[in-house]
């Protein structure tokens, strides 16, 4: 399958890998961008090659109106990893980005793209439900919340035309994330990883436990100092255990059973 510019606008690319053991598709908190995972990518290339998702909205793309709910977010995206299944794949979502790669995953599964982990970062298990209303909240109130998250620079937060850049699509984002309600269906196939911070005020060590539920394979939990952006003090902790779980995967012979013939989505 021909890779189209399409593809390309949603998947980027910082680095090259022209023969990589393994993808891995990074997917960024609510109104985060592709841009945040190039460290990741820096880092882990070219034995693995990232693809960050650039959703609609945001930077190059925010002439673009958001996706509106998680489900849609993760169809397109599952439908663009389609030809890119010949190397095997595994995900990684931060907060927001967590519940869209555990949906991705869950349909790459059904049409026989098993991802080789799934690993999810400062989110609850997507069974456990939490009235989550901050897309409600006023511009002010809503700045606030960015700042108590401390994982937007300052400065950012402190340019009119950045907050008014960021704002929409952020409170797009949190409707969304409000709006998720989780679908009973099989628990997923592959290793489950959680990463978070020890203080983070929107999941706690109990509740990422509970992510144990999603599958019938490996499961860890995985407990930094800090809070909902521990990760970016803890980055090069992050990245080597994202990489030992890849190349155990790969190297124990996963990653040939991770792929099979892939159909279209219906």
């Amino acid at each position: 399958m021909t890779r189209t510019d399409d593809d390309r606008l949603w998947l980027r690319r910082f680095d090259e890998a022209p023969q990589p053991a393994a993808r891995l598709v990074c997917l960024p908190h609510a109104g985060g961008s592709a841009s945040y995972f190039r460290g990741v990518s820096r880092a882990l290339a070219p034995r693995i090659e990232v693809l960050a998702v650039q959703a609609p909205g945001r930077q190059d793309r925010r002439r673009e109106p958001c996706v509106e709910s998680i489900p849609d977010l993760a169809d397109a995206v599952a439908a663009r990893l389609l030809d890119r299944a010949d190397t095997p794949i595994a995900l990684f979502g931060h907060s927001m980005g967590a519940l869209v790669a555990f949906e991705i995953a869950r349909r790459l599964t059904a049409i026989g793209v098993r991802p080789l982990a799934l690993f999810v970062s400062g989110r609850r298990a997507p069974f456990t439900h939490r009235a989550e209303e901050t897309h409600l909240l006023d511009d002010d109130a809503l700045l606030d919340h960015l700042r108590s998250l401390d994982g937007t620079d300052g400065r950012i937060l402190s340019d009119p035309d950045m907050v008014s850049a960021i704002l929409p699509v952020t409170r797009a984002d949190y409707r969304a994330i409000g709006a998720y309600r989780y679908l009973p269906g099989p628990p997923l196939t592959m290793p489950i990883h959680v990463h978070l911070g020890d203080a983070d005020p929107h999941v706690t060590v109990a509740e990422a436990e509970q992510w144990r539920q999603h599958t019938t394979d490996e499961f860890a939990v995985h407990v930094y100092p800090g809070g909902h952006f521990y990760l970016e003090e803890h980055s090069a902790r992050l990245i080597r255990s994202l990489d030992a779980v890849i190349v155990g995967q790969t190297h124990t012979g996963r990653a040939e059973s991770s792929t099979t013939s892939p159909v279209a989505p219906r």
